[in-house]
């Protein structure tokens, strides 16, 4: 193990986070608040990484190193991304700091908060920043800001990266982070302007578009978008909330002038049907709650968009609606939206695989001498990809059980235990029950917060990077 690397990075990642702090910092002062919360934490934070960048090191990074260090980061920059909500004194305890701080770098959107609109601007905006920080990934972040930090930097990329297969968009991978993060700061800007334009204050657009473009779900209002009242920027929100599901590389691929091939993705046509499929059965079965066919259709379309890109936004408690919607909406938790992009979830083409393997296996059992290969976009899809797709759903689903069980011992019921495990796993946000809409995560034990914080880790990094963490063997010389 690389350690000396290893630390070297997570010294690099720590420079950026506190660079990153003073915007707030400069939120906080704008606005005549308290700005001791910031400073302090920058103060630690940039000593520290500083101390840690400093180290020299052989640039030697591998798998092990790679998978190791992005969790080991993750896990750094919640610890001390909670420092602004402690020192501030609006959270009870760490734990409650450490769950908001880590349910926003994960973009879940899931929150402990009862009054938000009581809390400081600019702790507010931190913690819409923090996911915004967190939606394209904290190293892709580092390589395309602060690029030199050393050895095999696709290792670190490929370890981050939401999907089953990670690619390139150039050869270079700091020009790809960069790329990426030019199309994301873009869309960020486009999305500012036109809540500004359709009559939300600047404030609220930008820390809403935060929210939005990293599908992160945290609003600054107790009713969520539901309490501004404008249709219209329910509307773009959902267009926003759709285009961030999709993989980025298709927006490179669109301004490169090859349209065509991304809508050739195999990927991108499954999440669109699902998409309509979803809205087409809910709006069937919420039509008798609504007054007008376009009201229902923009509730329903905003619900979908917001549960599918595992944004988490509301504009109605569909705890509410009828047991089918609800039913349609917890299998969109389950599917989230593309590879590559800054939803969560299982990803479309993991089920896309899934279910393709899934139909092989049932042609071989009656036809035992075909030989038949999974593809995905015409290529054919290798057996060790296809063994990592199913491995991942299997503990997908441990991890999934391991922890509605633990929220179970809080004596929460079947659904609330559940929904809350798989909210904070797919990165969703809000459940069903008490951690519906309307509801919070303040209720639950530390021990289930805890857990539940872990499970967010755990499925922002897609599983294997936090537990290769937890392996003995990762930590051994050889």
């Amino acid at each position: 193990m690389n350690y000396k690397l290893m630390l070297r990075t997570l010294g690099r990642t720590l420079q950026l986070e506190g660079l990153c702090l003073f915007l707030p910092l400069g939120v906080s002062l704008f606005y005549r608040e308290d700005p001791r919360p910031f400073l302090y934490t920058i103060l630690l934070v940039l000593l520290l990484g500083t101390g840690l960048s400093r180290l020299r090191s052989k640039p030697d990074f591998y798998s092990r190193e790679g998978y190791a260090v992005v969790g080991l980061i993750w896990l750094a920059l919640g610890l001390f991304g909670a420092l602004p909500f402690w020192f501030s004194g609006y959270f009870t305890g760490y734990v409650d700091c450490l769950f908001e701080t880590v349910s926003g770098f994960t973009t879940t959107g899931a929150s402990i908060l009862t009054d938000i609109e009581a809390l400081p601007r600019g702790i507010l905006f931190w913690r819409s920043f923090s996911s915004w920080i967190g939606g394209m990934g904290v190293l892709i972040f580092t390589l395309a800001f602060l690029p030199k930090v050393g050895g095999r930097t696709q290792v670190l990329v490929q370890a981050e990266s939401p999907g089953p297969v990670s690619s390139k968009l150039v050869p270079k991978t700091a020009q790809s982070s960069q790329i990426l993060y030019l199309i994301y700061i873009a869309l960020t800007a486009l999305e500012i302007l036109c809540l500004s334009l359709a009559g939300m204050p600047l404030y609220d657009a930008a820390v809403t578009t935060f929210a939005t473009v990293c599908t992160g779900g945290f609003s600054v209002m107790n009713a969520s978008i539901a309490a501004y009242g404008l249709p219209a920027c329910e509307i773009i929100i959902t267009v926003f909330m759709l285009l961030c599901s999709l993989n980025f590389a298709a927006f490179f691929l669109v301004l490169t002038g090859r349209a065509r091939q991304a809508l050739r993705s195999d990927e991108l046509r499954f999440f669109l049907i699902a998409v309509l499929l979803a809205v087409a059965i809910i709006f069937w079965n919420v039509r008798p709650l609504y007054d007008t066919l376009g009201e229902t259709l923009r509730i329903v379309c905003f619900q979908v968009a917001t549960i599918v890109s595992t944004a988490g936004f509301s504009t109605a408690d569909f705890a509410l609606w009828p047991t089918l919607s609800q039913l349609v909406l917890v299998l969109l938790m389950f599917l989230g939206g593309c590879a590559g992009s800054t939803a969560g979830g299982l990803k479309c083409s993991r089920v896309l695989l899934m279910l393709r393997g899934g139909l092989r296996t049932l042609r071989r059992l009656s036809h035992p001498r075909e030989v038949k290969v999974v593809k995905l976009d015409g290529k054919a899809v290798d057996e060790g990809t296809l063994s990592t797709v199913f491995v991942f759903f299997s503990l997908y689903c441990l991890t999934l059980g391991a922890t509605a069980a633990l929220v179970a011992l809080d004596g929460e019921s079947l659904t609330t235990s559940f929904t809350a495990a798989l909210a904070c796993l797919s990165n969703v946000g809000p459940g069903l029950d008490a951690v519906g809409p309307t509801g919070n995560f303040a209720a639950f034990s530390p021990l289930s917060k805890v857990g539940l914080t872990l499970s967010m880790l755990i499925g922002r990094l897609e599983i294997f990077p936090i537990l290769i963490l937890m392996l003995p063997s990762t930590w051994k010389r050889n």
